[in-house]
Order: C-alpha cells, then structure tokens, then sequence
C-alpha cells in the first residue's frame, strides 16, 4: 500500500461485526479494560490484532482504549495500518479512526482523508466495510459522495455498510442523492441491507428510528 495522508514517520458473504464503543455493537465495560489502562499505543495496537475476531472482547476493550486516548499518536498509527498490506491491520486503522476521541472529533479531517482513500482504492470487502462503518461513526457529509460510489458494491456486507452510513451523512436538507441511494438500498435482495435503508429513510424524514425491528443503536 502507498503512503495515506502524507509522511507518518462473520457472514459467509464476508460481513463483519460492526461494534464498537458508542456504537454499534456492546460498549466494552470500562470495569474491564484495568489490565490494559497501563499499555501504550503499539501494545493496545498488538492486542487488537492478535484477537482475530472482529468483535472479540480483547480486541474491542484495546479499541476503546484507543478511542479514549484520542491524541495524535494514536492517529498517527491508525493512519499507519490504514497504509498497510495487510487487510486486518486496515480494518483496525479505519475501526480506530471512526470513533477517535470525543465528539467533536479532534481529528475527523485528517481521518476523513484516508478514509475517502481507502473508500476509492481499496478492494478488501472487509475494509471497505470498515470504513463505511467508520464512515457513519463520523457523520460528516463530506463523506458522502465515497458512501454513495459504494452503495452499489457487488458485496451485500459492502452495501450494508453503505446502508448504515448514508442516514448519517446526508445532511441537512438530506442530499438528493443520498437518499436516492437509500432508496435503491431499501429494495436490496439483501433483508438486512434492506432493513438498514429503510430505518435510514425514516430518519431522514424525521420518523421513529426503528424499521424491521432493528434498534437505531445501529448495526449488529
């Protein structure tokens, strides 16, 4: 993989889990993540791998973590594995980036960055999932061109983070053709991908968020 953002110096279909801390999925306990309070950036980083399920307990406390710390070091390697050749160090970067530090985002430019790379040049059905997620997490609409280039993916985990994502970047007014996306969505073969459009069109129209009785906590 080439440089991202200048110099650092499941399913069968391939659908992923889609948790993480104040998202979607189980928020780690914060109780629970005593014993790696004391790690850094690269540890944290190492636990996260090392745990190669996607919504593994270890995995998903080191993120948190990492989410908290919010600090240029953590962007700095999270933008790293973003540039790696490896797919899983990928998904971490992006997992990393969605949610890093507290709203307001201290880095939601920067991450908005190599996100839209990954989103343009990646072909990782995991990755691209990743980074839809992240996408969505963020909630900026400056993302929403790469979401809406992605809604029409060959894979139905691809489209389903597509689903995910476009409610919470399409603005306000909502974008034309972010909804006309969520609408090509809410008629996917797919019924979770379906599903996730449908409550995306719901919340842009100001309805309660709940169809197909998925919470609006977000995706599981």
């Amino acid at each position: 993989m080439v440089s991202i953002g200048g110099s650092s110096n499941g399913r069968t279909d391939g659908r992923t889990g889609t948790r993480s801390s104040g998202g979607p999925g189980r928020s780690p306990d914060p109780d629970e993540d005593d014993d790696l309070r004391g790690c850094g950036v690269p540890e944290l980083i190492a636990v996260a791998l090392a745990d190669h399920d996607r919504d593994g307990p270890a995995r998903w406390k080191a993120v948190s973590l990492l989410h908290r710390r919010g600090d240029l070091e953590t962007f700095t390697e999270a933008r790293r594995l973003c540039a790696s050749d490896s797919p899983a160090e990928r998904v971490l970067g992006a997992d990393i980036l969605g949610e890093l530090g507290a709203p307001p985002r201290p880095f939601v430019d920067k991450s908005l960055s190599v996100l839209r790379y990954l989103a343009a040049g990646d072909d990782d059905v995991q990755v691209l999932h990743a980074v839809l997620i992240a996408f969505g997490h963020l909630g900026d609409p400056r993302a929403l061109p790469s979401v809406v280039d992605l809604a029409g993916h060959d894979e139905a985990s691809v489209r389903y983070g597509a689903a995910y994502a476009l409610s919470h970047v399409l603005g306000s007014p909502p974008d034309p053709a972010g909804l006309a996306a969520l609408r090509r969505l809410a008629a996917d073969p797919d019924e979770d991908v379906a599903d996730w459009a449908a409550l995306g069109l719901m919340r842009a129209a100001g309805a309660p968020e709940t169809a197909g009785g998925i919470a609006s906590a977000g995706p599981a």
